[in-house]
């Protein structure tokens, strides 16, 4: 199978992946908010990415285009992308003030494609050759969704591949596989509750904890370069709170840690550039990470989302 270069959906998510996050989607009604159509020779920028070549001549004749500040949209219903355009504007605020960083010089926008048919999605997959299980695909910097309108959404999926279309543009070549996805799981958890609470709902982040016997040692969760097929929950679940471990310690050190591995500085030397003598070394990190990462496993707490 042609390997691209893409950030697949996890299979944790696999459940929801085809209901992404978009709990307030009502009915199959425009309204006046709806997102304004643009001809497609007047969007602002084109696509690179081959793949979205291939998904627009999937029945060509369907598709609408639309654009926010950040995002160009490629969909076939207003009432579909309307909500999802405005949250996905959402997600990219929350993310990029979680960077603390100042936009990459000559930002361009993200693509983002809404199937709407399972059938036209697996269509898409046999040409795109992707695996048959795929519910979305974050490649080169854009996005492809099934957005199936006969179910409510909800989740942080949409949050979480928003996150890997944000840190693609200030990280161009790429970061390791655990600090990519529990950078994104990390931050579409916190972004969802804050989204929900906005709308008067009682959301808290939950962050998983993890059965000691089941933790996978750091020295091979930092190697991977893609989750591994036997123990794909345990390594978003660990990479997820190995990044909240790290950024609660210390917000600024996690950000310059973030840069020099970016720079693809080794990682012992990156903990010690970042975080002095708390973690001269992965072995130290592990020692003070193993007790964060098992905390509440189990417990009441856990269920109840907290953590």
């Amino acid at each position: 199978m042609m390997r691209l270069p893409s950030k697949f959906v996890p299979a944790s998510l696999l459940l929801t992946i085809a209901l992404a996050p978009l709990a307030f989607a009502q009915a199959p009604s425009p309204g006046l908010n709806a997102l304004p159509e643009v001809e497609f020779s007047r969007l602002s920028q084109r696509d690179p990415n081959p793949l979205g070549e291939k998904a627009l001549a999937i029945h060509p004749e369907q598709w609408k285009h639309g654009e926010t500040e950040h995002f160009i949209y490629h969909f076939v219903d207003s009432f579909v992308v309307t909500p999802l355009s405005v949250e996905a504007e959402f997600h990219y605020r929350v993310v990029a003030k979680e960077l603390q960083r100042e936009p990459p010089a000559g930002d361009t926008k993200s693509h983002i494609y809404i199937f709407q048919q399972p059938a036209d999605w697996r269509q898409f997959q046999t040409i795109g050759k992707l695996e048959p299980w795929t519910g979305g695909i974050h490649s080169q910097g854009s996005l492809f969704i099934l957005r199936d309108p006969a179910y409510k959404f909800s989740g942080n999926v949409l949050g979480h591949e928003i996150a890997h279309l944000v840190m693609h543009r200030y990280y161009p070549d790429g970061i390791p596989c655990w600090l990519d996805e529990g950078f994104a799981q990390y931050v579409s958890k916190g972004a969802r509750a804050s989204y929900q609470r906005a709308r008067n709902y009682i959301s808290k982040a939950h962050s998983q904890a993890i059965a000691a016997e089941n933790l996978i040692p750091l020295t091979a969760l930092t190697a991977m370069t893609s989750p591994p097929s036997d123990r794909v929950e345990t390594f978003y679940d660990e990479s997820e709170r190995l990044v909240r471990f790290l950024a609660s310690t210390d917000k600024e050190s996690f950000l310059t840690f973030l840069d020099a591995v970016a720079r693809h500085q080794p990682i012992d030397s990156a903990l010690v550039q970042s975080y002095n003598e708390k973690f001269p070394t992965l072995t130290a990190l592990e020692e003070q990470f193993r007790q964060y990462a098992t905390t509440e496993f189990g417990t009441s707490l856990q269920q109840a989302g907290g953590g």
